[in-house]
């Protein structure tokens, strides 16, 4: 049976993705080229609460490619996928192609 886990308050759920090191024509690409510390939104919490408890909801949705602080969050192990967790408020922005 597999776990899901479904992040509290704005928390979001991150699954890093790893850049290929080899091109398509079989060059190996150099580890500093192309380091973009990116991530895919696995799943996101409900939302905080503000001061009159009002739900301010997480703007960030499944599906969402996301760039991460270079440092922070939470490493998360399910089944065999290693995962993160970031507040929304680590989050650095959204990446569009």
């Amino acid at each position: 049976m597999a776990k899901r886990l479904v992040p509290a308050l704005n928390r979001i759920l991150v699954e890093k993705i790893v850049p290929s090191s080899k091109t398509t024509s079989g060059i190996i690409l150099p580890e500093k080229l192309n380091k973009l510390n990116s991530g895919k939104v696995v799943a996101v919490g409900p939302g905080a609460r503000d001061r009159d408890g009002k739900l301010i909801p997480v703007s960030l949705k499944e599906g969402d490619v996301v760039l991460l602080p270079e440092y922070g969050g939470t490493e998360v192990k399910l089944g065999d996928k290693e995962y993160h967790l970031f507040r929304e408020d680590d989050i650095l922005g959204t990446l569009h192609n």
